[in-house]
């Protein structure tokens, strides 16, 4: 376990779900209300270095994030994602999925999703 990895030393109080492989917080640093990450307890870097076990756990824990998020802010729809990689924007070293609450007029236009990553091959309507 890195000792400079900061899910590998998370501050027990923000944990708010947690099983044997994998625990939900909310994000320190929110794009939006209600923002959480998905853990996986093991360190990895990415989604394609865990187990079975590890995946089963990531998706109840997505679960938990979605109903927890909706009885805490109510939002209307969700964004859910892995910054796979460096070139993909990873900066943490350690896996983490990211459950983005989106809101009525919390943008313009929605339209695209997570194809924004691209603005230029986002509009495809």
């Amino acid at each position: 376990m890195p000792t400079n990895c900061p899910f590998c030393n998370i501050d027990l109080e923000r944990i708010l779900w947690q099983n044997d492989h994998a625990f939900v917080i909310y994000d320190g640093f929110p794009v939006s209300k209600g923002h959480a990450l998905v853990i996986p307890k093991r360190h990895n870097a990415s989604f394609f270095e865990t187990n079975e076990d590890e995946r089963s756990a990531l998706l109840v824990g997505l679960d938990y994030a979605k109903q927890r998020i909706n009885d805490d802010y109510q939002p209307v729809a969700y964004n859910i994602g892995i910054n796979d990689g460096q070139a993909a924007g990873q900066t943490v070293p350690h896996l983490h999925i990211h459950v983005i609450p989106r809101y009525n007029g919390d943008v313009d236009d929605p339209r695209g999703g997570v194809r924004w990553i691209f603005p230029d091959k986002a509009k495809y309507w």
